[in-house]
């Protein structure tokens, strides 16, 4: 996700004509599956039509590749290719290329956030749900155009389990060691409602997984498919009745937490709208690139690094691809802004179960790939389980630091259960 770090130079009011126009702070989502929040300006409906229509190639690239720490991780993107092709070591291919998804993931968070700023609460929130989780669906598809199916399903399920317990946890934790003498609180209400589409998408992947493994199908094969394709459509439909509803129909109640509770001192963009749109081009093109050497390389890492392919699609994935994400996250909690810190966690993984997971579905059947909702039942037990846990870490609206620690020692158990598994072969189902 995106940063605007202290000490910069923003664009004058001379430069932006929306003047009053904020701008989303680093990963100042609400917890409301990572959803810009913006206070729409007179001029919204015309950002197109202003002198926005800038393009400052050298400034904007200044801003966008060099002036975040996290970049000096770039250069890792194009030394993976060429290890790629000559040497052929899949264990550093794949560990190189992480690296240098890394920073492309944070920048893409962030170019999304300038761009938001411009467009209003509505469009905002549209396009987070779009970008917010676009490296993922990006490795994602080209995942399913290989047919790695189960590389899909488990680093997904991944990401939703490393937000779920170990960046809550780890927030949590350091929070409460930071401030141990006050309680940190954040919005119940959201959390309800968070966690009740998180037992959705649970829903959603226990009734293909448990009619696959009960043998119960009308049709052998194809009906936890077809069951599938259908909850997912449903789920989709889901998430965008979410995001009107707390985009239009509940903003007071669950809307922004941050300008709750937060007060976060907004600023204003630092880049022109198309420069924005422009650098999302770039990044999303150059995540594609690294994201098709990164799914090559998976196999190949497995058997160099004597590591199964469900511990490294599962655990080492999202814990490397998301490091910034999660780094921001706890620096939020040390701040003793949870709102915010709860909207990384678990607004992202509300993202990926209702509607990265249900994309990736519906993109595999207009492929013809039979991408479903049935995780098997170790995969579906797990989530259903840190769903429950943290559900009801989430119910009193408070936290201190042995939660966190409660949520980190649960991961280190869902880690070592992966580090163990094995994938069940087709014959065995």
């Amino acid at each position: 996700m995106g940063s605007i770090e202290e000490g910069t130079n923003y664009l004058s009011d001379e430069d932006i004509p929306l003047k009053g126009t904020p701008v989303a702070k680093n990963l100042s989502h609400s917890f409301d599956c990572e959803t810009v929040h913006v206070r729409s300006s007179p001029d919204d409906k015309r950002w197109w039509k202003t002198n926005n229509i800038r393009f400052r190639p050298l400034e904007s690239a200044k801003i966008v590749l060099i002036k975040a720490k996290i970049n000096v991780l770039l250069p890792f993107g194009p030394l993976a290719i060429l290890l790629h092709y000559l040497t052929g070591k899949h264990g550093l291919v794949f560990f190189f290329t992480l690296l240098g998804i890394t920073p492309l993931a944070e920048r893409l968070g962030y170019a999304t956030e300038q761009l938001a700023s411009y467009t209003g609460p509505t469009v905002g929130g549209l396009l987070n749900a779009t970008f917010g989780n676009a490296t993922e669906m990006i490795i994602s598809i080209y995942a399913l155009k290989s047919g790695m199916i189960r590389v899909v399903q488990q680093s997904l399920l991944g990401s939703i389990l490393s937000n779920m317990l170990l960046v809550l946890g780890c927030a949590f934790f350091t929070g409460g060691i930071v401030h141990h003498k006050n309680v940190q609180t954040f919005n119940k209400g959201t959390a309800v409602v968070n966690s009740g589409l998180l037992l959705m998408a649970v829903m959603g992947t226990t009734f293909p997984a448990v009619l696959h493994f009960t043998h119960t199908e009308l049709h052998s094969g194809e009906s936890a498919l077809s069951l599938s394709r259908f909850s997912s459509c449903i789920m989709l439909i889901a998430y965008a009745s979410f995001l009107f509803f707390q985009l239009k129909s509940q903003h007071n109640l669950y809307g922004s937490l941050d300008e709750e509770g937060d007060g976060e001192v907004e600023e204003d963009p630092e880049i022109y709208a198309w420069e924005a749109i422009g650098w999302l081009a770039i990044l999303t093109v150059w995540v594609s690139i690294l994201s098709g050497y990164l799914v090559d390389a998976i196999e190949g890492a497995s058997e160099s690094l004597h590591l199964p392919v469900a511990f490294i699609s599962v655990i080492l994935l999202p814990i490397v691809g998301n490091a910034a994400e999660h780094a921001s996250a706890i620096m939020f909690a040390m701040k003793d802004k949870l709102n915010i810190t709860l909207g990384v966690a678990i607004g992202s993984s509300t993202q990926i179960s209702m509607f990265v997971i249900p994309f990736c579905v519906v993109v595999g059947w207009c492929m013809g790939i039979p991408m479903d909702l049935n995780f098997k039942l170790f995969e579906t037990a797990t989530l259903f389980i840190t769903v429950l846990v943290v559900a009801f870490m989430l119910q009193e609206g408070t936290s201190n630091y042995f939660k966190g620690l409660m949520l980190i020692l649960c991961y280190l158990i869902v880690a070592a259960s992966f580090f163990v598994h094995v994938d069940p072969s087709s014959d065995d189902d």
